[in-house]
C-alpha cells in the first residue's frame, strides 16, 4: 500500500512539475515577443517617433519651419526654406531648394519624385525622416523626429499577466469575396478584403472576429468591455497564424496589442467594425498607454 501511495505521489509531482515548466515557457514566449514589439516600436521606422502628418494639396506645397509655409516643420529641428513638394495627379515631387541639406539615403536631393513608389522614399534632414502616404484620394506627408518626445517619454507598456486560458483555439469560416467596412479615425470609410472569420467560446459563449490580412496570416482589428478601462478605448489590434489543414488555428489574446494611435496623435488607425466588438472582458494582452 505505501508502495502504491509513493508511486501515486511521484506521478502527481511530475504531472506538476511538466504542467509548470509547460507555463513557464509559455509565459516566456510571450515576454519574448513583447520584447521584440516594444523595440519595433522604438527603431527609425517605429510608431513612437512620429512627429507629424501634413495633408498636400494639389499643386505647390512649401516645405521648412516657416510658418507660413503649407508643411510647418518644427522649427528647432528644421531651417526656414527646404524646398517645395509639388502634388500633381497621384505624384508627389520634391524640389529642394540649393544648400537645404535634403537627403535620399546619403545623396543630397534637388529634384526627386517620391510618391509613387515600391518602397517608400524617406527624405531626410537633420533629425527629421519623413514620406508621403495616401489615404483614399488623399496624400500626406509622414514625419518622423529621431529626437521625438514621444519616443524619449516611453517606458514601457503595462500588460494583464500572461494566462494561457487566453490561448483559444478557433474554426476558420472562409468568406472569399466578403469585404469589410472600415472607419479610420479620419473619418474615412474604406473596403477591405476578409479572407474569413474565426469562430471561438471563451466560458461556454461562441464569439466571432472577422480577419483581413491573408489566409496564411490573419489580422483583428477589435472591441471588448475592457475598453471603457483597462484598455485602449479605440481598440484593440492581434494576429494569428492561417488555419490548419482541419480548419483550426488559435487567437492569442495575450498578444492583443495597441494600435499606433495609442502612442501617437499623428497615426491614421482603423477603429473596429461593428461585428468585430465583443460583448467580452478580454483581460489578456496591452493595457491603455499614458492618458489614452
Amino acid at each position: 500500500m505505501k508502495k502504491h501511495v509513493k508511486h501515486l505521489s511521484l506521478l502527481v509531482l511530475t504531472a506538476l512539475a511538466t504542467a509548470f515548466t509547460a507555463d513557464n515557457s509559455y509565459e516566456e514566449e510571450i515576454q519574448d515577443w513583447h520584447s521584440k514589439r516594444v523595440e519595433a516600436l522604438k527603431r527609425e521606422d517605429g510608431w513612437l517617433n512620429l512627429a507629424g502628418l501634413y495633408w498636400l494639396k494639389e499643386g505647390e506645397n512649401t516645405l521648412g519651419s516657416d510658418p507660413t509655409g503649407a508643411v510647418v516643420l518644427p522649427a528647432d529641428r528644421s531651417a526656414a526654406h527646404l524646398g517645395k513638394l509639388i502634388l500633381k495627379d497621384g505624384k508627389v515631387t520634391i524640389q529642394a531648394e540649393a544648400g537645404a541639406e535634403v537627403y535620399a539615403g546619403d545623396q543630397p536631393v534637388q529634384t526627386l519624385e517620391i510618391f509613387p513608389y515600391t518602397k517608400p522614399v524617406v527624405l531626410k534632414h537633420r533629425s527629421l525622416r519623413w514620406f508621403v502616404i495616401q489615404r483614399g484620394d488623399k496624400y500626406a506627408v509622414r514625419l518622423r523626429d529621431l529626437e521625438s518626445p514621444y519616443l524619449k517619454g516611453f517606458h514601457g507598456i503595462e500588460r494583464f499577466p500572461v494566462r494561457p486560458d487566453w490561448r483559444v483555439k478557433a474554426r476558420f469560416v472562409p468568406t472569399a469575396g466578403k469585404k469589410i467596412s472600415i472607419l479610420d479615425i479620419t473619418g474615412r470609410t474604406y473596403e477591405q478584403e476578409s479572407p474569413g472569420q474565426l469562430v471561438f467560446t471563451v466560458d461556454g459563449r461562441e464569439y466571432r472576429l472577422d480577419a483581413t490580412g491573408t489566409n496564411e496570416r490573419l489580422h483583428f482589428v477589435f472591441a471588448d468591455l475592457t475598453n471603457q478601462h483597462d484598455t485602449y478605448g479605440g481598440g484593440r489590434f492581434l494576429d494569428a497564424p492561417g488555419p490548419d489543414a482541419e480548419g483550426y488555428t488559435y487567437l492569442d489574446f495575450n498578444k492583443a496589442y495597441n494600435p499606433p494611435c495609442a502612442f501617437t496623435p499623428y497615426a491614421t488607425c482603423p477603429t473596429p467594425p461593428k461585428q468585430n466588438r465583443l460583448a467580452l472582458a478580454v483581460t489578456a494582452g496591452e493595457k491603455r498607454y499614458g492618458d489614452h
